[in-house]
């Protein structure tokens, strides 16, 4: 199971709408795996982690006219988290719907496979504090420290370029338009700005919604930072041969991606979802229906 929380770790928060329930969510299906979930409403954190047994048993409780792979099953959940993580409004006739319930949250899903009704419960238990800190708390963290990172290298730049008008200046150059002229740059009136301004603004996270929209590609180079930063200290009693086949075997596995790629991720749902493609999808086999009325889950 630790292919699934790695890979979980690496993805990208989505914001979720489900009728009154705002949520953010981020999820990692393996055909052959199981799958790993996460949602939150900025108030709780959810998770559920479940391998194809767990599938294969569930699914025959819920869709009694289905006989199918739990891979199958796992195929289909991800083609249509996929679809609900990437916003798409084209769903399919797929259906989706949040039931809080004790010490936990259960997202209900209803869409066809192979023409039958199909049914599945998410049910996701209060998440653990330490997976709260994974998944949140020091990612967070890090983009705080990437972010003041990058301020300081713009500030310095910027007093660069006032040194290089400056000398321009001095020697004779002027402005062919005055709408250009800029004051000297000043690092401490810019950033008490840059706070009375913005401050407001950035304080009022509401649902989480601005967090998933603008800054996923740095969540998901700090987490994939901290995966990388984990695999080296797991590793660093092993041979250096061992070591390398062990990370080259997790990145190909769990990315998918070339290593140049690695410094500026773009990820969307669908490639980080669609990481796990080893294993074709098998067809589900349809179990033939007596013609008298069924009394199953669907009758």
């Amino acid at each position: 199971m630790e292919e699934l929380e790695n890979g979980l770790l690496i993805q990208p928060w989505a914001w979720l709408q489900l009728s009154g329930d705002s949520l953010l969510a981020k999820a990692y299906i393996m055909t052959h795996k199981g799958y790993a979930l996460l949602l939150s409403d900025l108030q709780h954190v959810w998770h559920e982690q479940v391998d194809t047994n767990v599938v294969s048993q569930r699914a025959k409780e819920l869709n009694k006219r289905l006989t199918a792979t739990p891979s199958a099953f796992l195929s289909h959940l991800r083609d249509l988290m996929c679809t609900l993580l990437e916003g798409s409004t084209d769903s399919g006739g797929a259906t989706f719907s949040c039931e809080h319930v004790p010490e936990g949250l259960t997202l209900h899903v209803r869409s066809e496979l192979s023409g039958l009704p199909f049914h599945w419960n998410f049910q996701c238990a209060l998440a653990s504090p330490s997976l709260v800190s994974q998944h949140l708390m020091r990612p967070l963290m890090g983009m705080s420290l990437v972010l003041q990172c990058q301020v300081r290298e713009l500030a310095s730049l910027l007093r660069l370029k006032d040194a290089e008008i400056q000398d321009y200046q001095e020697n004779g150059a002027v402005l062919s338009r005055d709408r250009l002229k800029t004051e000297l740059f000043d690092e401490n009136a810019f950033l008490e700005q840059v706070v009375t301004e913005n401050l407001p603004e950035a304080c009022s996270i509401e649902n989480g919604r601005p967090f998933a929209m603008k800054l996923q590609n740095l969540y998901v180079a700090v987490t994939k930072q901290e995966f990388q930063a984990k695999r080296r200290r797991q590793g660093s009693g092993d041979s250096q041969a061992s070591d390398r086949t062990s990370s080259s075997e997790t990145d190909g596995r769990l990315l998918n991606k070339p290593e140049q790629q690695s410094s500026a991720p773009s990820l969307s749902v669908l490639e980080t979802l669609n990481m796990e493609t080893s294993v074709p999808m098998q067809r589900p086999h349809v179990s033939k229906i007596k013609k008298k009325k069924p009394k199953g889950l669907f009758s």
